[in-house]
């Protein structure tokens, strides 16, 4: 039977003295995992206290650790969030760290080639060259590609966003990441195409079969040949503790309903509803599993 896995960071949200585990491609596949029972993460940790935490972490909550590489030169990956007054983070990421070294090898392709529907990626964990080399030696292969840009400081390039749009089956990204989008590869016209032009535009150009552009509080429109839908939340300010994973949450469902082929109009919704959740937690994941399985029916309904 094959299943989703994930590849790219893993680290700590250090928020003061209080340590969370995360990291986009991390985030995802744990709420994968809650939300379907499988699932698979390739990535690398520090041989230090962090990483220690991380296998405690796995281990305590029944994740495969096979796919974890072990780095003894470089530590594991941390974040230092900052949340401005609309309540949204921003990120100063430490460089030079495990996850900037998965290594590519014959059990990561087998993986793939054999035991995977899907894999998921992003952009962060394409900055340096050996684990961008090891991400982009597992594209085009005869899986589905999930491409979420979550477009950090400076790390990304052109190059990096092209390559992994090509390869994408589905792509995710916010408001802020499509002006980035708007100036790489719309340059001479960005003024005059508006939100659904480029939308349409990229769609083409790159083969991709399912597009969504999040929009914090306000929502997310989901794209599609031929149809769109905007789903908008409702979401109360005092219920949000914090942002931070929300758009993770809302690529988990996204995934599981396009492998499933469902009306997109399901998939908005129930991916926006799961995301909605999330921001009531501190941290991209929760504490504990209570709002898995309403969506967990949801999924199988």
């Amino acid at each position: 039977m094959k299943h989703i896995a994930s590849i790219g960071e893993i680290l700590f949200d250090v928020f003061g003295n209080d340590e969370k585990l995360g990291g986009a491609p991390f985030n995802f596949l744990f709420h994968i995992i809650k939300l379907t029972g499988e699932g698979n993460f390739i990535s690398r940790i520090g041989n230090d206290s962090l990483g220690e935490a991380v296998l405690e972490f796995f281990k305590s909550n029944k994740i495969s650790t096979d796919f974890l590489q072990i780095d003894k030169s470089h530590p594991t990956g941390t974040a230092n969030p900052g949340v401005n007054k609309e309540k949204n983070p921003s990120w100063v990421i430490k460089t030079g760290t495990a996850y900037d070294f998965i290594e590519s090898n014959f059990k990561i392709k087998k993986l793939i080639d054999e035991k995977t529907s899907c894999l998921y990626f992003g952009t962060l964990a394409q900055r340096e060259e050996i684990s961008r080399n090891t991400i982009q030696s597992l594209l085009n292969r005869k899986v589905k590609y999930f491409y979420d840009l979550n477009i950090r400081q400076n790390f990304f390039s052109k190059d990096i966003i092209e390559t992994s749009l090509k390869a994408a089956n589905v792509v995710k990204f916010n408001l802020d990441e499509l002006s980035i989008i708007k100036d790489l590869f719309f340059e001479n016209n960005k003024n005059s195409l508006n939100q659904d032009k480029i939308a349409e535009a990229l769609m083409k150009r790159f083969d991709i079969d399912l597009l969504c552009i999040t929009m914090g509080g306000k929502g997310a429109v989901l794209y599609k040949e031929n149809d769109s839908c905007f789903y908008h939340t409702n979401v109360i300010s005092a219920d949000i503790i914090d942002t931070v994973g929300a758009g993770d949450a809302y690529s988990a469902i996204l995934c599981i309903g396009y492998l499933r082929d469902w009306d997109i109009k399901k998939t908005n919704k129930l991916a926006s509803d799961f995301a909605a959740e999330i921001i009531k937690t501190k941290g991209a994941i929760p504490a504990d599993d209570l709002i898995y399985p309403a969506f967990r029916k949801k999924i199988i309904e």
